[in-house]
This record gives structure tokens, sequence and C-alpha cells, in this order.
């Protein structure tokens, strides 16, 4: 089969597609025909050794996917062949076929297209975890989401909307704020040519923001922590603005404001209860029609390297999706 490779840990550079046998399900695993990977910007980070969870070399880049099961392993009753799974896989999902535990594997709905259930679990996962369980988001509040146009902010604007909450949506440029108003958000903020803060300030009537997604830092996380309500709460959600922040505590204290960080693929082994409630929110949410993952680009598997690239220079919007050949 073949399948993305990263030999070393230097990025995106130094993947390529090769040949290699075919994974066999342990005890508790099942055996997956991918059909799709989805694409993150933390694929890049395993690629640079710098992911929480860190694999050895060599070994391919993907933590989600979705296909059909070919092959179960010993213990395994909840899936059998030619079912179809969306699975949370620790990495391997750049490849035609990889072995997954079942516990980190849910039932597909027949009605969903390959490419959405590849483009679900992660970013829909992250933003409902963070907004729904962390954040304790309810309808009324106003919730700011940055870098709303990319893969976890459209499916954090969306979330939000569902949850009720009005949301203001922060971008760089006004192509991608057009991309965050199609999903929902009630106002937007040029984040390359606005003040963030002041906009914040004046959106929400001097009060300030009741929750903070903050997938960036950077510059954005210092505009939060001063535009951000009483007992307001903002998420770590990540960095891809290069620059983690550091906090002083003294803004934490004045307004007890929470800072809460959100690791999302913890839930997998450390509260799968969560994880577990979660989807089956979030799927009956899909089948009634109230979210649907925005799927940008498609690329082969040949060309994911490209597709992590687009992802990794912040130029593609909505998500990314790799599809295998039939």
């Amino acid at each position: 089969m073949k399948a993305i490779v990263c030999h070393e840990l230097t990025g995106v550079n130094g993947l390529s597609l090769e040949d290699v046998p075919a994974p066999a399900p342990a005890p508790g695993q099942v055996r997956v025909r991918v059909r799709a990977c989805g694409v993150n910007f933390a694929d890049s980070l395993i690629t640079r050794g710098q992911y929480q969870a860190q694999p050895q070399p060599p070994f391919s880049p993907g933590f989600e996917v979705a296909g059909e099961v070919l092959e179960v392993g010993e213990g395994v009753t909840r899936f059998k062949a030619g079912d179809r799974v969306i699975a949370i896989t620790p990495h391997g999902g750049y490849a035609e076929q990889v072995a997954v535990n079942v516990n980190r594997c849910v039932a597909m709905p027949a009605a969903m297209p390959w490419e959405h259930g590849a483009a679900f679990p992660v970013v829909f996962g992250t933003s409902h975890v963070a907004l729904w369980h962390r954040a304790r988001l309810r309808a009324g509040e106003t919730l700011v989401v940055h870098g709303a146009s990319g893969g976890v902010g459209l499916t954090a604007v969306a979330i939000g909307k569902q949850l009720g909450a009005t949301v203001i949506a922060t971008a760089s440029s006004p192509e991608k704020l057009a991309v965050a108003r199609e999903q929902g958000a009630d106002h937007l903020i040029d984040s390359n040519r606005e003040d963030v803060r002041a906009r914040i300030k004046a959106l929400t009537s001097g009060r300030g923001a009741d929750v903070v997604y903050d997938p960036v830092g950077g510059d954005l996380f210092a505009a939060s922590l001063r535009s951000i309500a009483f007992e307001g709460r903002i998420l770590v959600i990540g960095f891809a603005g290069g620059t983690v922040p550091q906090i002083p505590a003294n803004h934490l204290l004045v307004k007890n404001v929470d800072v809460i960080g959100l690791n999302w693929p913890a839930y997998a082994e450390l509260n799968p209860d969560i994880m577990t409630e979660s989807f089956r929110t979030l799927l009956q949410w899909y089948l009634e029609g109230a979210i649907q993952p925005y799927v940008s680009a498609i690329y082969r598997l040949e060309r994911a390297v490209d597709a992590l690239g687009q992802v990794v220079a912040r130029k593609s919007t909505g998500k990314v999706v790799i599809t295998m050949d039939e």
C-alpha cells in the first residue's frame, strides 16, 4: 500500500510517498481502508517533532480518517468488515490503510460523504468540547473566534451559533471574513487592518467578550485579554500565529478571568465519555442539517505534501482533505 512517510523530523519537506506494508490489527484494533483523511496544522508539528505525543520516525502523519473496516482484531465486537467508520488516529492517516484502536472509532452515517467524515472529527470535536464542556458557553453570551476562516475557526463559529451565542469573527482578510459570515458570524473584524481590542469593546458596548476562542495566539491573545468581560473565559486552542503568549496573572485577577487550555486528543484516553457524548451531539446536528464541514480543497494522496503546505501557510479556508485512489 502507499503512504506518506516521515523519516526525519524536518517538517513538510521531509515527507515522501512510499510503498509500505499493510498494517495488521492488534487486539482491540480495526484495520481501516482509508477513503479520506483530514489535514490539520498539527500534522506539521508532528513532522517537526513538536507534537504533544510524538512518535519516532518512520511514521505517517494524519489524525483523522473516514473509511471502511477491512479487518477486526481480537476482542473487537462493535464493528465488522464493511462498516463505515470515522477514526481518530494518533498518527498514520496519510495512508491507504491504518490500524486504529476501536475506542477511537465511531460509526459513520450512511448519508455522510467520505470527505465530510474526514473533515469532521478534529475541527468539530475540538470546537464543541472547547465551547460546550470547557468554556461552558451559554445562549445569549458573546463569543469571539480568532482565525475564524480556518479549519477549527469556522466550526467554532457554527457551534457558537448553534449554542445560541452572538459570534464576533476575526480573520486576516475580507475574503476570509466572508467565509466566516457564510457560517453565521454576526460581526466581522479584519485583524490586519483594525484594532481588534477596540472593535470588540465597541461591539459589546464596552463590556467585552464572554468567551474568546483562540487558535492563533500572539498579538490576538493580548488583544483578547484586554477586551474580555468580567468572569470571561479565554480558550487556548493553539498557536498558529507562531508565538506562545506569556500571561500576566494580575490581569486574570482583576477581572476574574479564566484562561482555559484544550488538549482535545487527550479525551480519547483520559475521559472518553466526554468525546463520545460530544460526537453523539455533533453527528445528530449534522444529520439535522444544523452543521456541515466546509471543505475548501481536496487533494489526492500523492499531493498530500502540497495539501499540508497550504494549511501551514494559512492559505486555505475551512478544511483541506486528502482522498485515496479507488
